[in-house]
């Protein structure tokens, strides 16, 4: 019989109101039922904001290093379940075991780092204009933070937001996707192990439209943390923004890797198997498009296909397994009509472009690796995302064409060059429009102690990760301390003696 989760709101595991539930699948075996989950409703929701809205004044003072401090105490615990929870992750979305249980480690860095930063919440001091007075600032918690998550990294993503809102002063609404709720909950459990007091940390399992809208709507949340498709994050950003919420938004992505003649091609090739393929090429990050320079491509293109062919699809708890399952049959379909797209625009298929569905695969939603060749700057698979395991390759003449391929789609996240030449290293550098830019190393592969994030249409200008994410969540007091003992009015214009 499968588990039976449920929510948690003010410091109790409960069931929604409505009592209805859904089920939770593996996508390599979807006779396999994971869990069931509460299916929530707003009145859920309006509970759950409720709870951390009246918790929110004691959790806000209290001294930002113990806060910091119940953050260790969460990556220790994680740390001690890594292997179990990895191997819920790989059940429930499918990517290999080596991959969440990268998933995991990326959480356990973040509770380490969020631990250390309740040391560091720097505020910035000024000398003052005026004599006798100091000008100081702090930062300050904003109140119940929504936090709603993917479910592609269903426990390194809800951590970078999670950990920082908490470590800041903000007390949380938590609601992760639906195709991954286990993770979501095995981390719920984890930071109420770790002493976060009750209220703090609620988690409402449910729909997009019922629960995440609540959230968003709700005029007690004050800041909003969403990661998920560009659609989904307009609709959030006008919805919350009508009600000057602040809003960070971590959307789409076209990402793609430069291949230059002067390039060790071997290494290249292992970047763009790993950017394209790994998590089935379900990653905002993932390398979606291959620019090829003229003299390379037909050896670069025979090496991928010959790798690529070699990949083993399966279950990503064994240990043969390359690349797992789309997440759902929805996703692979979505995928396999990108195909389509391409033959039409007339790219050349090359390999895959089909489901898979020999022996086991038939029990789960598997997808071939596929590659196309002859693509075209402004055909839809070359300029969409699919978030899948579909790659368009590309061939350019020069660093100039390829920076201008490269910067020609709407998104602006991750980006890749190999050359063995630094001045062109540099001068992609500069010239590449994305958050994110990697030299000799493939699109993906976050750290958690730097800003991760991007431009255009990928998100609203606010970044996980690093030192940036704990400015967004929280406000700046500026304090003027003056102790002159005499009223001295400053933007008053004087002669200075």
């Amino acid at each position: 019989m499968a588990e039976k989760y449920l929510n948690y709101i003010n410091g109790e595991w409960c069931e929604s109101s409505s009592g209805n539930t859904f089920e939770n699948r593996n996508p390599a075996n979807w006779d396999e039922v994971i869990g069931v989950f509460p299916k929530s409703t707003k009145e859920d929701v309006d509970r759950a904001v409720a709870s951390a809205r009246s918790a929110f004044n004691n959790w806000r003072l209290t001294p930002a290093p113990q806060r910091g401090m119940i953050l260790k105490r969460v990556g220790d615990i994680m740390t001690d379940r890594k292997d179990e929870i990895a191997k819920i992750m790989t059940r429930e979305m499918g990517k290999v075991l080596a991959e969440t249980r990268g998933d995991m480690q990326e959480g356990i860095d973040t509770a380490y780092y969020a631990a250390m930063e309740g040391r560091r919440l720097f505020g910035h001091n000024a000398p003052s204009e005026l004599p006798d007075k100091m000008n100081l600032s702090f930062k300050m918690p904003i109140g119940v933070a929504g936090i709603i998550t993917p479910w592609n990294f269903p426990m390194a993503i809800p951590t970078w937001k999670i950990f920082p809102a908490l470590v800041c002063g903000n007390t949380v609404v938590f609601k992760p996707a639906s195709d991954t709720p286990a993770t979501a909950t095995k981390l719920i459990e984890i930071i109420v192990e770790a002493g976060v007091p009750k209220g703090v940390i609620n988690i409402v399992h449910g729909g997009g439209g019922t629960v995440g809208m609540g959230i968003v709507e709700h005029p007690e949340v004050n800041v909003i943390s969403f990661t998920g498709s560009s659609g989904v994050g307009a609709i959030i950003n006008e919805t919350a923004g009508k009600d000057l919420k602040r809003i960070s938004l971590e959307l789409g992505g076209k990402n793609a890797q430069i291949v230059m003649q002067d390039a060790n091609l071997e290494l290249a090739l292992d970047g763009v198997l790993w950017g394209a393929f790994g998590t089935t090429g379900q990653r905002c990050t993932a390398t979606s498009r291959l620019i090829l320079h003229k003299d390379i491509h037909d050896n670069f293109v025979d090496m991928l296909v010959e790798k690529t062919n070699h990949l083993r699809l399966g279950d990503g708890l064994l240990p043969t397994t390359d690349v797992g399952p789309t997440v759902n049959e929805s996703a692979r379909e979505g995928i396999h009509s990108y195909t389509e797209i391409g033959k039409q625009e007339g790219a050349t298929l090359l390999t895959g472009g089909e489901f898979a569905t020999d022996g086991d695969l038939s029990k789960g939603w598997f997808y071939k690796p596929t590659i196309f060749t002859d693509v075209k700057q402004g055909m839809r698979i070359e300029q969409e995302e699919i978030f899948g395991p579909v790659l368009s390759v590309i061939k350019i003449d020069d660093l100039d064409e390829a920076i201008n391929v490269l910067n020609g789609v709407e998104y602006g996240l991750s980006s890749s060059l190999y050359t063995q030449d630094v001045n062109n290293a540099f001068r992609a550098v500069r010239d590449i429009d994305c958050g994110i830019t990697y030299i000799n190393g493939p699109t993906i592969g976050a750290e958690a102690h730097m800003p991760f994030g991007g431009n255009k249409k990928t998100g609203n200008g606010h970044r996980e990760g690093g030192w940036e994410v704990y400015d967004f969540f929280t406000e700046t007091k500026v304090v003027y301390v003056d102790f002159s003992g005499k009223l001295q009015k400053a933007q008053i214009d004087v002669e200075y003696e």
